[in-house]
């Protein structure tokens, strides 16, 4: 039987919501402020992408020129990546917090928590290892997002970005963290589906622009599977000091 809606439950709902909501905004700005702040040297950040190419070549998966090819021979493969990676990120996470967060409360703490505990560990690895993405340290590779249209570049603001912040790819794991979210809320196929295309796509997408290496993204899947452990445990221990009802 469903529970009815009372005033009172719609204001607890609506108060619980709008805390969320500058918890999560606070926690994205802090997290872009101290990426930015933690920016390394374009020379460090080159050797170690120099380096990560090395080891990538001697694992057989320097693989980005080639994913690239096709890319730049298409206009509408090279705007669908581009597409995917600029609003497949944050607008998609933003309309995915704002429908879990009202309807499906237990899968946005879970997103959530994975977030920020990823976001936290990332962090410190962006400031321990500044890396520069291809399209900043590898020649072969082009920036197919600025190629054609650079407003994606100036909209984002100096003061919050992080442009040797490579490693891992937070674009791939985050997307992941989404579909996870999408998968488990979801009421329908199609979304569902959604839900597992979103991440495979992003995965693409951020080899196929230039802004990342193949290593980047299999950090950012895996960090994010971390992240969403963590969020399991604190979803164990939340209900573990949920008093019983009497």
């Amino acid at each position: 039987m469903l529970r009815p809606t009372t005033p009172d439950l719609r204001r607890d709902q609506v108060l619980w919501t709008l805390g969320q909501a500058l918890l999560v905004t606070a926690s994205v700005y802090l997290y872009f402020r101290i990426r930015h702040l933690t920016e390394g040297s374009h020379e460090v950040a080159a050797a170690h992408a120099r380096d990560l190419v090395a080891l990538e070549q001697r694992l057989g998966i320097a693989v980005e020129e080639t994913l690239q090819e096709p890319f730049l021979g298409s206009g509408l493969l090279a705007t669908t990546a581009n597409s995917v990676y600029i609003y497949g990120h944050w607008p998609g996470i933003t309309l995915v917090m704002l429908w879990t967060v009202w309807r499906h409360r237990a899968v946005f703490q879970r997103l959530r928590d994975a977030m920020i505990v990823s976001g936290l560990v990332g962090m410190v690895v962006f400031a321990a290892y500044p890396l520069a993405p291809p399209r900043l340290a590898h020649d072969g590779v082009v920036d197919t997002i600025t190629r054609e249209n650079d407003a994606y570049r100036v909209l984002q603001p100096p003061q919050l970005t992080n442009q040797y912040a490579a490693l891992p790819s937070l674009h791939a794991g985050w997307d992941l963290l989404v579909g996870i979210a999408v998968v488990t809320a979801a009421g329908t196929a199609w979304l569902r589906a959604v839900g597992w295309l979103l991440p495979v796509l992003m995965t693409i997408s951020v080899v196929v622009t230039g802004n990342h290496y193949l290593l980047d993204v299999v950090a950012g899947l895996a960090l994010a599977l971390v992240g969403h452990a963590a969020a399991l445990r604190l979803e164990r221990l939340r209900h573990r000091r949920r008093p019983a009802p009497s």
